[in-house]
């Protein structure tokens, strides 16, 4: 089945910090913050939401394609993501501009400062599925940050030509109004936020947690170590995480799960099986630093989850 997702590519700068972040906040000056960390790494990776998702599902058996804009600097990324079996045709380079970037901190307790640089997504919005999802049948269309005119342009289009999507606003909660929230999520396949995000989306909409769930074909919260939890057909089913062979890096985590949420409905399996498959493909990211340098096969995958859950999938 095809996908097609939109959203940021990236190059990230990934930094580690070795203390906590909250022993150098002050709670009674936040208003006035003004700090900095000094980090002791620094890596750039490949990186952003629609290419993460993107090579995850790629692992998991599937050809996505993504619609994005870019940089003149994205020509080594295109080929590492050609010869991962993800397709780039609807990715277009923008002349004298570079592609977008994602600087991120993270300290002793895996929290996480981040920054995003515009760059090329800015001009995401000059895309469009009216264009990009035509030919080749589009079986599932997903929305994950970019530039937020384009977020808000790719709802409406998709609901113009009848394409399923999934919603996944998560940074852009910050910078999309309520009104563009609640649009998004009304009528969606799926909504997907983390625990933080959700509570942003109710505080921006005026919605319940009811109202948002009843809004959306199926509700999905992320709840870090917690797990997650997917709210559909009127019931609540809650999936455990996959424990790490060791804790490199969070970052990604988060897309690699969705990723495996994308896999697991296009099968049609079922939500605890869906949900039990985005949480080992996030678990394999959590065990390398940087988005997209770890692998598997699909027998391996098949391996590991039996020994997680005791069942077996077929992918």
């Amino acid at each position: 089945m095809s996908v097609l997702i939109a959203g940021s590519i990236a190059y990230d700068y990934i930094m580690q910090f070795p203390g906590y972040f909250h022993d150098h906040i002050l709670p009674d000056k936040i208003a006035n913050l003004s700090v900095s960390f000094l980090v002791d790494s620094m890596k750039k990776q490949r990186g952003g939401v629609a290419t993460n998702i993107a090579y995850n599902l790629a692992l998991l058996g599937e050809r996505p394609r993504i619609m994005a804009t870019v940089g003149q600097d994205f020509a080594d990324y295109r080929a590492w993501l050609e010869a991962n079996n993800v397709d780039t045709r609807a990715i277009i380079a923008i002349p004298d501009d570079f592609t977008a970037s994602f600087f991120v901190s993270t300290d002793g307790k895996q929290n996480q400062i981040a920054m995003f640089y515009t760059g090329a997504m800015a001009h995401a919005h000059t895309l469009s599925f009216k264009e990009h999802a035509q030919g080749d049948p589009i079986d599932l269309v997903v929305i994950s940050p970019t530039d937020p005119r384009a977020m808000v342009q790719y709802v409406r289009e998709c609901k113009e030509l009848g394409l399923a999507y999934i919603y996944d606003p998560s940074q852009q909660i910050i910078r999309l109004n309520g009104d563009e929230l609640a649009e998004g999520v009304r009528g969606s396949t799926m909504t997907i936020v983390n625990e933080y995000e959700f509570e942003m989306l109710k505080n921006k909409t005026g919605w319940t947690d009811h109202r948002v769930a009843h809004e959306t074909q199926t509700l999905i919260i992320t709840l870090g170590e917690k797990g997650s939890q997917i709210h559909a057909a009127g019931k609540t089913i809650t999936v455990p995480i996959v424990p790490a062979h060791r804790q490199a890096d969070p970052t990604g985590v988060g897309d690699a799960y969705r990723a495996g949420i994308i896999k697991g409905y296009l099968r049609q399996l079922p939500w605890e099986t869906v949900g039990r498959i985005g949480a080992l493909a996030a678990t394999y990211v959590l065990e390398e630093y940087g988005t997209q340098n770890h692998r598997y096969t699909l027998q391996e995958f098949g391996e590991r989850f039996y020994r997680a859950f005791g069942d077996t999938i077929q992918l």
